[in-house]
This record gives structure tokens, sequence and C-alpha cells, in this order.
């Protein structure tokens, strides 16, 4: 891959982390620190603990990324979808502590790490194919998160994109505008 086309990837990759990241504050900012714990049923997961295995994954991927194995002898994955939080606060603080060692270590790549070979579970990948991963990842658990706060604000939920009944109108302002490239922001 050609330096321009990695470093395009970089880019576009750290945007898509910002703005998952982002979709999942604004929808737990949109619950009260009950539906944050509240799991609807026993086998399913509560905001909470999706964002404790979040958090325990990217903590795991992603110290040491281009030198270490990304499944952490000390990560108890297990344990990540048991317990909870004491509140809001300690949850948040997982969910940022997560999200900083992610961006502390997608960051200073560059366009000449693309091809090296990272591990995860003692398999080989491109630090490309180690970034998509986890992108598809977390914005499978962040379309959880997402999920569960609209389903647990009811009628107060604000729409995080298009709001239904406004497809119109929204489509309307964009074509008014001059054409332009799409970047992932908060």
């Amino acid at each position: 891959m050609n330096a321009t086309m990695a470093d395009n990837f970089l880019e576009s990759s750290r945007r898509l982390f910002r703005y998952y990241k982002s979709l999942g504050d604004k929808a737990m900012a949109q619950v009260d620190d009950e539906a944050l714990m509240h799991q609807p049923d026993p086998e399913s997961n509560s905001i909470a603990l999706i964002v404790k295995h979040m958090s325990g994954n990217m903590l795991s991927r992603w110290t040491d990324f281009l030198t270490s194995d990304g499944e952490k002898t000390w990560r108890q994955r297990d344990q990540e979808f048991e317990g909870s939080y004491a509140d809001r606060e300690a949850l948040l603080e997982a969910w940022e502590k997560g999200w900083q060692c992610l961006f502390d270590a997608v960051d200073p790549l560059t366009a000449a790490d693309i091809e090296r070979i990272v591990y995860i579970r003692n398999e080989g990948h491109t630090v490309m194919e180690a970034i998509q991963r986890q992108i598809a990842h977390y914005s499978y658990h962040v379309g959880q998160i997402v999920f569960l706060a609209k389903h647990l604000s009811g009628a107060q939920w604000q729409s995080l994109s298009i709001p239904k009944g406004n497809s119109q109108v929204f489509n309307a302002e964009k074509f008014e505008q001059d054409k332009q490239r799409k970047f992932f922001t908060q």
C-alpha cells in the first residue's frame, strides 16, 4: 500500500473511532444511572456490562499494540460480563480509560506501520486488519449501547442521526450545499 493510501486509512480510522465514541457518549448521556445498569433479561447485557467489556477489550488490544499480543494474560474477559460499576462516574472512568488507551496507540501510527504484523490470540494481523477488526467490534457494541439507551429513554430520546420523519428536510438541506468530502467528527 502506498503511503498516501495508508495515511488516509489511518486518518479515516481515527475519525471512525472518535465518531463511535461520541455516539456512545451521547447515548449514555441520555439515560439515568438506573438505566445504565438495567439488564433486559438475565442473558442480556446492560449498558454498563457492554462498557465493561469494551474497556477491557481496549486495554488488552491497545496496550503495547505493536509489541505484544492483543489478548493480554492479565485480561479477565469472562468477568467483563459480571457485576457492574458502583455508579456512573466509575462507568465513565472505565469508558474513558479504554478509549484513551486506544487513542494513545492509534494516534502515533504512521504509514510505515500499516503492514506490520501484530497478534491477537496468537493470530497474525496486519496493523490495518487489526484496526478494521476493532472498528467493527466497537461499532457493534456502540450500536447495542445506542439501542438500549434509546429503548430506555422512550419519548425523551434525542436522535443521534436523522430523526424519524425528517429525512426529506435533512436531504434537502444536504443537497443545497456544495459537494464535500465526508469526515466523521464528534
